[in-house]
């Protein structure tokens, strides 16, 4: 079926050519921060297309998930700190151990729904930090810093901010791709048939069961993915990464930039950082021409501002940020929206 173009279809052809073409931007104008800022979006946007996949396709609503960013960053962390700094060791390891936890997490929880598979998952997220925080020989509460970024034989240098930004970039297009490509399969159509009325998906016979186990599985791996890119990011990594705030997070990034959609956690996840990073300083500036010697605490208090503001979009925005794009796509002249991709 031809698509025609759209204004959602615009801004996200827009937003892939921003990130493909920024570390030019960096090299002309010298703003290194601005490469740090976007390298940190690019890995959290990946973290957060994993859990849309269960969360927004399948209807799983873990609020564990960022125990899995803990767990990546982690084993790589601890192997670089034995002496393993290979990242053909690191990162594989990184997704054995995150697949393996996801498989023990989901072949318990997901025989629960509701209430109870929240908190089953919360569970054991909050035993994953407990476990990291008492760890003494990494670290403990003050987590571990890893020595030098993984080492590919000298085919990559991820200790260059531009290379280690676009093979971020690349995992997280691999991520958005395969996304695509499972939740338009029959997998797929499975998963979001289970979201639907998992009862008669039963009753026509599909095995429900292992359906949603696979995609928490897959869900799992990417998450711990992400989590070595942070661990690589940071050059640190804490039990604070899979405490259950930062699992709130992540899931306020999918719905804020709308759940079920391919690229909702992108937008949701370039929204959120950019509020977090950007608002204090908006309000300081607002309250500095009334209270000038209040100006610098007001922006310390940017939470109450960003809490209203994600309330609004999520109540008014039906479909968080992807949804408002496709709402504008129908109601410009010249444009027609067909379907969310």
């Amino acid at each position: 079926m031809s698509r025609s173009f759209t204004f959602r279809n615009g801004v996200i052809a827009a937003l892939l050519l921003v990130l493909i073409l920024l570390p030019a931007y960096v090299m002309l104008t010298g703003d290194r921060f601005l490469l740090t800022l976007f390298t940190r979006i690019v890995i959290l946007a990946m973290a957060a297309v994993s859990l849309n996949l269960i969360l927004g396709y399948g209807g799983m609503m873990s609020f564990g998930h960022a125990a899995y960013l803990g767990i990546g960053g982690y084993t790589a962390a601890i192997l670089c700190f034995e002496g393993i700094q290979s990242g053909f060791v690191q990162w594989p390891a990184a997704i054995a151990v995150s697949a393996l936890f996801a498989l023990v997490v989901g072949a318990l929880s997901l025989r629960t729904r509701g209430v109870y598979f929240i908190m089953i998952t919360l569970a054991f997220a909050q035993m994953a930090y407990y476990l990291a925080s008492g760890m003494a020989r990494y670290g403990g509460d003050d987590g571990l810093a890893m020595e030098s970024r993984s080492q590919f034989a000298g085919l990559l240098n991820l200790s260059n901010k531009t290379t280690f930004y676009y093979v971020c970039l690349a995992l997280l297009f691999a991520s958005l791709f395969l996304v695509w490509r499972m939740t338009n399969s029959r997998f797929g159509l499975v998963l979001q048939g289970v979201r639907s009325n998992e009862t008669r998906m039963r009753a026509i016979g599909f095995p429900t069961f292992r359906y949603k186990l696979a995609a928490f599985v897959i869900a799992g791996v990417m998450c711990g993915l992400s989590g070595a890119l942070i661990a690589n990011h940071t050059d640190f990594v804490s039990p604070a990464m899979m405490f259950w705030t930062r699992s709130g997070d992540l899931m306020v990034m999918v719905v804020l930039g709308g759940m079920g959609t391919l690229f909702g956690p992108v937008f949701g996840a370039l929204a959120l950082l950019f509020l977090e990073q950007f608002l204090p300083a908006m309000i300081s500036a607002m309250v500095r021409p009334f209270n000038p010697a209040g100006a610098a605490k007001a922006g310390e208090y940017w939470q109450i501002v960003l809490g209203p503001l994600l309330l609004i979009i999520v109540l008014f925005a039906r479909g968080g940020i992807d949804g408002l794009l496709g709402t504008l796509s129908r109601h410009l002249p010249g444009s027609s929206e067909r379907g969310h991709g």
